[in-house]
């Protein structure tokens, strides 16, 4: 019985803590603002994993560090060479069994920015894979804001959006979507039998050819970089999920023999 309350309890906390609340963000499919984006999550995924680690080392470490984290451990994680990886994605003198922490100040930063940026080493157990997927593509054009930019699921964020070259000027535009009726259906005109349709606004819209990737090509950028954030919250999640099964094996067959010594006991008793 304990066993099986622990196993519910380990399923249920994996549930609750998928998805995540994305603010006012709403997607494309006009679906309901706070409903993060789904993204992949795969540790085993190396080549996803190799490529998001570029992504991050080139777009993201100048100003968030990773400092729980050492060179040498996250270049034997994605079976990346010690050489090749301090040659081609550490622009440095950092040295392999470092850890990976930035050369930027926080008193400089919070200067800059208002905010010193975080260290991103567990940001997806602290958000969510989604909401940081979703986060990442919901920067858009606002000209009231000291960087021009904001972002739907942040809103009055201090960053950049360092993915600008490559997602293209994203701007905030209404359009018109059906309407929804209390029953869920969609609204009709009583004498044509049209659907009716209203004005919604908070859609997100690049510009045509602003950035140097296509929508597929970008989000696919942006899982790989989510993939490599969601590694670095749990290096060891495939090890340690392996184990598991070893762990609850033994357990069961623990519980079973421990009965049947139970029954042993009891008939020596009567």
């Amino acid at each position: 019985m304990r066993l099986l309350i622990f196993l519910i309890v380990i399923s249920s906390s994996q549930v609750f803590s998928a998805g995540g609340n994305c603010g006012v963000y709403l997607s494309e499919e006009g679906g309901e603002k706070g409903v993060c984006d789904n993204v992949d999550i795969d540790h085993l995924d190396l080549p996803s994993l190799q490529r998001g680690v570029k992504l991050y080392m080139n777009y993201c470490f100048g100003c968030h560090s990773l400092e729980y984290a050492r060179y040498n451990r996250v270049a034997a994680d994605l079976g990346i060479p010690d050489d090749l990886f301090m040659d081609n994605l550490v622009f440095g003198d950092q040295k392999p069994g470092d850890l990976m922490t930035i050369a930027m100040k926080s008193e400089d930063s919070e200067q800059w920015f208002g905010v010193p940026p975080p260290d991103l080493t567990l940001v997806t157990s602290l958000r969510s894979s989604e909401w940081v997927y979703t986060y990442l593509k919901s920067f858009y054009v606002d000209n009231s804001r000291p960087l021009g930019v904001n972002n739907k699921v942040y809103e009055n964020v201090g960053m950049p959006n360092v993915l600008a070259n490559l997602q293209g000027v994203q701007r905030s535009v209404c359009k018109l979507v059906p309407d929804i009726a209390e029953n869920s259906g969609l609204k009709q005109d009583p004498l044509t039998g049209e659907i009716i349709y209203k004005e919604k606004c908070g859609f997100l819209e690049v510009d045509l050819n602003s950035g140097e990737l296509d929508e597929e090509a970008f989000n696919e950028n942006l899982r790989d970089l989510t993939n490599f954030l969601a590694y670095m919250a749990d290096p060891i999640k495939s090890e340690r999920e392996s184990l598991g099964v070893y762990v609850i094996l033994y357990l069961i067959l623990f519980t079973i023999f421990s009965y049947l010594l139970y029954r042993e006991f009891k008939k020596e008793v009567h």
